[in-house]
């Protein structure tokens, strides 16, 4: 069992395709992190601009009544209706910022 084990342990076939392919893998997986995480940012983004589309929306509605009569009675008789939509902070959504850059340069610039 000795004699296998040193055998083993002195055996270097296929060291060099081993090492070769270690090093491969390890660019292929750095190179995936740093792309999944510019799919991440770019989903997010996204995800931003659907919600800020979204409380942009105009939720304000109005229709008219009506009312109709016949030989000086009423008939029928709708009321008419509204409702205004109110700004408020959902409305415009400036708190998740993730696109790399500055939005503002004060007055000192670069």
């Amino acid at each position: 069992m000795l004699r296998v084990m040193h055998r083993l342990y002195n055996d270097e076939a296929g060291f060099v395709i081993s090492a070769e392919l270690v090093l491969v893998l390890t660019i292929a997986v750095l190179a995936m992190i740093v792309g999944l995480s510019e799919v991440a940012v770019a989903v997010n983004t996204e995800l931003n601009d659907v919600s800020n589309a979204i409380g942009a929306l105009n939720q304000s509605y109005c229709f008219t009544g009506f009312k109709a009569s016949c030989q000086g009675k009423t008939k029928s008789y709708v009321a008419g209706s509204h409702f205004q939509d109110a700004f408020d902070d959902c409305d415009l959504n400036t708190s998740c910022d993730l696109v790399t850059g500055t939005s503002y340069i004060g007055s000192e610039g670069w």
